[in-house]
């Protein structure tokens, strides 16, 4: 059977070292819970049996160094990825379900070691405000920019209902589903990026580096003699050699006034509709919208949250003005006595097959099981714009860069064909 060793809190407040033996960790912690004592770490020993010396009870060990990748990673304070997010809602989850209190739980898991500074300082503080009688909910809003609305949300359903860790294990579904969605875009999106980077890398090559070469060459045609397309080329290179510098400036320029004007109110709803309207790239975003919206609504209304509150939310969790317009438009209609897809319809947004399941779902009474539809009819729509979008632009990216090469190639044969042409003569 395996050995622990455990570092845990007496209740006068002593440190004591010790070892056990347990069929896994989750009953390591449950036997030293039984003890009367608080687990603060608890490491499964790599031999067999070891009893405990007197001194390894009394003496305090020596706080280890962080070691191995953890030791240099680049940490925030009081920041959690999301990644991090989902690792720790699984980890406390599966403490609760161990039969360990909240504060023991989150006790152990800032006592752990090889945890980034941002992650330790978080579970401190949730910690220590759990300590101080804050519940659960009130403590994750003191680290807004890490659980969101839809997160605090859920946990304060969770502790109204008492299934609080039935509500954890639907946030860990909701964001690992969040999560591969994202993975799908960012992989759809990948392959044509580095095309596009390799046609403009190849372009700039050719016209700042290759075509200079010739010049001497050129140089003996005199500009009347070179053939129309060579000349246009040359003319394209001595432009962007005497003024590439303005040209990298100015576009510099140009990108930061779009990016503030995106953050820009107006902008922001007129570039999230763009997205929506945009050929090729519109089905995926699209998609990926109406599933993250089907989604969030869904967790928050089986979890017991109010529909205004949880159209309130989901609103701002979609990440799309327009459709989070609409989703206001419809919590307003909604405290007039009016259904969603009464107004959601209205906005001309929202696919009719989601607006059609919606209406089903309220005749029937069951919104969370026609929005868990909505949610898989879009995400298996997700994944076919995604197989769509890059069958359809890879031959096109190719043609562009094919196209690219062939003016450059023959412009510069036709150019030394005129010149063999002229010294023969």
């Amino acid at each position: 059977m395996p050995v622990f060793a455990y570092t845990a809190k007496t209740r006068d407040g002593r440190k004591e070292n010790g070892q056990i033996e347990a069929q896994d960790r989750r009953s390591a912690l449950a036997t030293i819970q039984r003890k009367g004592l608080v687990p603060i770490s608890v490491m499964q020993k790599s031999g067999g049996k070891t009893s405990a010396s007197k001194s390894d009870n009394k003496k305090e060990s020596a706080p280890k160094k962080k070691s191995g990748s953890n030791a240099f990673k680049l940490s925030r304070p009081n920041y959690m990825s999301p990644v991090e997010t989902l690792h720790f809602t699984s980890e406390i989850c599966d403490l609760l379900e161990s039969g360990m209190t909240l504060g023991n739980a989150l006790n152990c898991l800032a006592a752990r070691e090889g945890e980034s500074e941002g992650v330790t300082d978080i579970v401190t503080g949730l910690r220590d405000a759990i300590i101080e009688g804050y519940t659960f909910s009130d403590a994750l809003e003191k680290y807004p920019k890490v659980f969101s609305s839809i997160y605090t949300n859920m946990v304060r359903a969770g502790e109204a209902s008492g299934a609080m860790t039935d509500v954890l294990h639907r946030l860990v579904e909701h964001f690992e589903s969040q999560q591969a969605m994202r993975s799908k875009i960012k992989t759809a999106m990948f392959y044509p990026t580095i095309v596009l980077i390799m046609a403009v890398g190849v372009t700039i090559f050719a016209i700042t580096y290759l075509l200079p070469k010739f010049k001497t060459i050129f140089d003996q045609l005199g500009p009347d003699g070179l053939p129309p397309m060579t000349k246009a080329l040359m003319g394209m290179s001595d432009f962007a050699r005497n003024y590439g510098i303005i040209i990298l400036i100015l576009l510099a320029v140009g990108v930061v006034a779009l990016v503030q004007w995106i953050k820009t109110p107006n902008g922001k709803k007129k570039w999230d509709y763009l997205k929506l309207k945009m050929p090729l790239v519109k089905g995926i975003v699209a998609a990926g919208i109406f599933a993250n919206f089907a989604r969030t609504l869904q967790s928050l209304l089986a979890n017991g949250v109010p529909v205004i509150s949880a159209l309130q939310i989901t609103s701002q969790a979609v990440g799309n003005s327009v459709i989070s317009e609409q989703l206001l438009r419809a919590r307003d209609r909604v405290t007039d006595g009016t259904s969603i897809s009464g107004p959601l319809a209205e906005g001309n947004i929202f696919p009719q097959v989601a607006i059609d399941m919606i209406a089903i779902g309220e005749r029937t009474g069951d919104m969370p099981s026609a929005l868990g539809h909505v949610a898989k009819r879009f995400e298996a729509e997700l994944d076919r714009n995604v197989t769509r979008f890059t069958s359809a632009l890879e031959p096109i990216m190719i043609f562009v860069v094919a196209i690219i090469i062939a003016v450059i190639a023959i412009s510069i044969i036709q150019a030394v064909m005129a010149v063999s042409s002229s010294a023969n003569f």
